[in-house]
């Protein structure tokens, strides 16, 4: 990608978001803001005003930001095209479709893809691509899905790891931590709870942390029916910090049933040492490692309730917990982030270099 420079040997880069509330791949622009800072470079954070949950993140973590006036997806498109037109030469990374869409064909951009893009969408991601440098997804599993791309694995915050100690006493505390949606697979989580319940010799408690963000009335209804039964067995947190979830539970499931990119609250669960229950959907075997010995079938209640009586049943069993810790440090801390984002630009730069060496001739 070409420079843009603030200052004397400064670079700057404009970093677009997808969205203007806060979401997985909102934490993943301020993680590879983060990232492209501590390498020197002067990051610009372009966002719409409403919603302006990112806007005020980003500000608080000490970026520049541009808001734009927007309070709709095509409202800030058109803003966001229309910055892009006025600042042609900046390098831009677009953090998601929409950017990636509002800017085709407009001066060096990276076009980072998060989420698998099916029907019109895949229409929109194959046409918003044209003129990219390169195109990022999240891992090799949607590399599969979407041809000609690079992966840039996703990486977390920096997270404290603490050996987990079962509760001698008192109800065990099974956790669910995202969006309250059946593409989450909240419904089958809690189908197969009802049957852990039932076969546990010690009582155990659902503990649910989100709310219904990016999904229908719909969810609600589906969802609401599902845990009917459990009545007096559940525990609503609301919208809370990954800290504060994870301080509550003995135990975390994830059992999504649509093809997830990656499952960044996997790699949470695995640098704070919880021990986890996953769906096989999309990108999660892929993050947690072959290793990790607590796996169901998407959409199988049968299986996750299995699953969930075998972890409760290993504890007081730390090893698991450890070589997961392991592997973030490896793949998904800051640091490994931070690293890949720097081989990255190194590629890009090295491949402008060739083709302005190739695109010279003697004379």
């Amino acid at each position: 990608m070409s420079r843009s420079v603030r200052g004397r040997g400064r670079v700057s880069l404009a970093i677009a978001t997808n969205n203007g509330d806060m979401g997985g791949g909102e934490v993943m622009l301020l993680n590879i803001a983060t990232a492209l800072r501590g390498m020197g470079i002067d990051v610009t954070v372009l966002a719409p005003t409403t919603p302006g949950e990112l806007l005020d993140e980003a500000r608080t973590s000490g970026f520049d930001v541009v808001p734009l006036k927007a309070s709709s997806r095509p409202g800030y498109m058109c803003a966001l095209a229309s910055w892009r037109l006025r600042n042609r030469a900046v390098p831009l990374w677009c953090n998601g479709l929409v950017p990636t869409v509002a800017t085709t064909g407009m001066g060096p951009r990276i076009a980072h893809l998060h989420i698998l893009p099916t029907g019109i969408n895949a229409l929109a991601a194959r046409i918003g691509r044209l003129g990219a440098t390169t195109v990022l997804v999240p891992s090799r599993f949607m590399a599969s899905r979407v041809r000609g791309t690079r992966v840039l694995e996703n990486w977390t915050e920096d997270i404290t790891f603490r050996a987990r100690v079962p509760r001698p006493e008192g109800p065990l505390r099974v956790g669910f931590l995202g969006r309250l949606t059946k593409d989450k697979g909240v419904h089958v989580l809690a189908h197969a709870m009802a049957e852990v319940i039932a076969r546990s010799e010690r009582e155990v408690r659902l503990v649910l942390a989100g709310e219904n963000r990016f999904g229908d009335s719909a969810d609600d209804r589906e969802i609401h029916a599902a845990l009917e039964p459990l009545v007096g067995s559940v525990d609503r947190l609301g919208w809370v910090r990954r800290e504060e979830f994870f301080d509550q539970v003995d135990l975390a499931v994830f059992p999504s049933v649509w093809e997830e990119p990656f499952g960044l609250v996997a790699a949470e669960a695995m640098a704070q040492g919880v021990p986890f229950v996953i769906s096989d959907a999309g990108a999660l075997p892929e993050v947690v490692g072959p290793a990790h010995p607590w796996v169901a079938g998407r959409g199988d209640e049968g299986a996750l309730a299995e699953m969930i009586l075998a972890l409760i049943g290993e504890l007081d069993e730390g090893g698991v917990q450890r070589g997961a810790r392991r592997r973030w440090e490896e793949r998904f801390s800051p640091a490994a982030g931070a690293g890949r984002v720097a081989e990255l630009l190194l590629d890009l730069g090295q491949a402008a270099g060739t083709r302005r060496a190739g695109g010279r001739r003697d004379v």
